[in-house]
């Protein structure tokens, strides 16, 4: 191997979880800082505890699903409206 290329190693590491948690291991990095680790994720937890919501995506997932219900609540409607204004018209051909 060639020497000086290659990133000093740190072998004890400090990652830091989001929720306060620490461990150590091994890494060019000598401290890093993250968002969810196996102290925090459910599905290392068994699904007890918060629901891990950073950045708001929960609340926007919600909005989302919010307006798809209505859109297709007023799409409906819409085509009940249409196709009972078609039903009067053959009604009144006749």
């Amino acid at each position: 191997m060639k020497k000086g290329i290659h990133p000093k190693y740190n072998p004890k590491a400090k990652i830091i979880s989001s929720d306060g948690g620490e461990f150590i291991v091994g890494s060019t990095v000598d401290e890093m800082h993250v968002e969810i680790s196996s102290l925090s994720h459910p599905a290392y937890t068994g699904g007890k505890g918060m629901v891990l919501d950073a950045q708001g995506r929960v609340e926007r997932y919600k909005k989302m699903m919010e307006k798809t219900k209505t859109k297709a609540a007023s799409k409906k409607a819409k085509e009940e409206k249409k196709s009972e204004a078609k039903a009067s018209k053959k009604k009144d051909a006749k």
